[in-house]
């Protein structure tokens, strides 16, 4: 499931995540579950008929993003797997950067990041003029509603309805997100 807030510039993305890499660092192995949310540019395309015609929308490059994952199999609802990637390079993330914050209360942690978007834009190396006034404006209105679909969102997939294993089992790289 894919849910997106956009604003003006800026649009904030979270998706259900089923992960499974065949050579993982050290730590990480076995498949992991869970909701990744990301900061992305958005762009409303010129309109293809009248005035009244739906406008193409693109959600593009990202910018910043965190995984709140869990081990499949994990008990309850533990984010052993938890991280953040505060930078991207194009298309792809720095390495994992891991909070104990972030697995023990990841809706505090991630609206205090929210609450500050300029400086996740400095630490993901982005201009501050890459968020314009409405953006800020519009995520500070949106916030307390994005960590409760995000919360929403990670409820559904540790209980089992989102993200789940792909049947049969498979060995190799799994990916079965939107993101």
């Amino acid at each position: 499931m894919l849910i997106t807030f956009g604003f003006d510039r800026l649009a904030l993305v979270a998706a259900d995540l089923f992960f499974q890499h065949p050579d993982p660092p050290p730590g990480q192995e076995g498949a992991e579950h869970g909701v990744r949310v990301e900061l992305r540019h958005i762009e409303a395309g010129q309109l293809r008929g009248s005035v009244y015609s739906a406008r193409p929308v693109a959600v593009t490059e990202p910018l910043w993003r965190v995984d709140l994952l869990r081990s499949v199999g994990a008990p309850g609802a533990t984010l052993d797997r938890a991280h953040h990637h505060p930078a991207f390079t194009g298309w792809d993330e720095s390495a994992r950067v891991f909070d104990d914050e972030l697995s023990t209360d990841p809706f505090a942690w991630l609206e205090r990041e929210l609450s500050d978007l300029p400086a996740v834009l400095a630490r993901a190396g982005v201009a501050e003029s890459t968020a314009t006034p409405r953006d800020l404006a519009e995520l500070r209105l949106a916030l307390p509603r994005v960590i409760e679909v995000v919360r929403w969102l990670l409820d559904q997939t540790l209980a089992g309805p989102l993200a789940p294993a792909p049947e049969p089992a498979t060995a190799g790289l799994v990916r079965a997100s939107w993101l």
